[in-house]
């Protein structure tokens, strides 16, 4: 993984995230199912630009185009088959008014402060860009640990 190197918490090549919960409860928004929640205005920056990615995809379910968060929610949620796409519909837009909101609202660390890249008391990942495509990778032990037990989790959450 990494030496003892330290980072800039405004550094954009970086995501760094606390673990805790959302205030509100989400369904579809997998951004929400995460228990990551950002520490930096970087991370928080990339939030937002990879939801307005996924909500600008479009998909055709049932004669009725969707944004790629109903798309996915609609394919891999059972709970979410059930319901009808209209309301699948509103409720996609309900969770990304609440979790724009949440990230607005959050508490951030300062921006001159650096970060240990084996500090433990945060995830961090490091971020690569392909083609049109981020990739998140751990970048120490602690969150390559973490981020395996969590999409665990997700995906139980999900397909449950």
């Amino acid at each position: 993984m990494v030496d003892d190197k330290k980072i800039s918490v405004n550094d954009i090549n970086y995501a760094i995230y606390k673990i805790g919960n959302w205030k509100n409860k989400y369904e579809i928004n997998q951004i929400g199912l995460s228990r990551e929640i950002p520490v930096t205005k970087p991370t928080v920056n990339h939030i937002k630009l990879s939801m307005n990615e996924i909500r600008k995809s479009e998909f055709d379910i049932s004669k009725k185009t969707v944004n790629g968060f109903v798309a996915i929610a609609y394919q891999i949620s059972p709970k979410i088959q059930e319901m009808d796409l209209d309301d699948v519909v509103e409720l996609e837009k309900l969770e990304y008014e609440n979790i724009l909101s949440e990230l607005d609202d959050l508490e951030l660390m300062d921006d001159d402060c650096e970060i240990d890249l084996n500090d433990e008391n945060y995830l961090i990942y490091h971020l690569i860009k392909e083609c049109h495509v981020t990739n998140s990778i751990p970048a120490n032990e602690h969150t390559k640990k973490y981020y395996e037990k969590e999409m665990k989790r997700i995906d139980d959450a999900v397909m449950n």
